[in-house]
């Protein structure tokens, strides 16, 4: 099984503080994934060259795109599930993820499992952007998995490079993250069975309009 650790935030500016939470999360979450061997990359748009003004990989001619996008896709495309990590913004998923997404068209995510990782610096956790990522991952075809991960004050919980701090009780943070990335695996390895099984009863996502979807006249 191969993951990308999707890190959904390219701010690294205070107020709040720390500046990057999001990386103690997605650090957090590679390290239970490596528990449970599972092979993973972070993808930290901070670290990517989006082309502007705003176009899509799929838009371009076939291996015309700029590298980064190119790489990106390949990975995705390569990749057996997602985690996907996000603060809330105004009651939504962060704005950068959406963005960082937007880029692939769903034929790439489409019959793999993702999961959802939200986080804030105060009580809620980004609760409320999981409403909205369960809407957005299921409509480019990683459906997310059930179980979410949900951390209230995060830089309570995790150090800098999302290692527990004092006070925090590893037991109960490992079953926790577990639950939902334990979900994620299983989900990953049934869908993968599923396409070395030779099935071809499938049908397949939409990879030019979404017309291609549209019921009949």
């Amino acid at each position: 099984m191969n993951f990308l650790v999707f890190l959904g935030s390219e701010r690294d500016s205070t107020p709040p503080r720390p500046a990057r939470l999001g990386e103690r999360v997605a650090a957090a979450c590679a390290k239970r994934l490596t528990a449970n061997n599972v092979e993973h990359k972070i993808v930290d748009p901070l670290e990517i060259n989006l082309p502007t003004p705003f176009k899509p990989h799929f838009s371009y001619a076939r291996g015309k795109a700029p590298r980064a996008l190119e790489d990106l896709a390949e990975q995705i495309s390569s990749a057996d599930g997602y985690v996907m990590v996000s603060p809330e913004y105004n009651h939504s998923m962060s704005p950068a993820l959406a963005h960082l997404l937007n880029h692939f068209g769903s034929s790439l995510f489409s019959y793999k499992p993702s999961a959802i990782v939200t986080y804030s610096a105060g009580q809620w956790g980004g609760a409320r952007a999981a409403v909205n990522m369960r809407t957005f991952l299921s409509e480019i075809g990683c459906l997310p998995v059930s179980a979410m991960i949900h951390i209230p004050k995060a830089q309570e919980v995790f150090d800098e490079s999302g290692l527990y701090l004092a006070g925090v009780d590893p037991e109960q943070w490992d079953g926790y993250l577990d639950r939902t990335l334990k979900q994620l695996l299983w989900w990953a390895e049934a869908a993968n069975f599923q396409k070395l099984s030779g099935t071809t009863d499938v049908p397949g996502a939409f990879t030019r309009t979404p017309t291609q979807r549209n019921a009949p006249d």
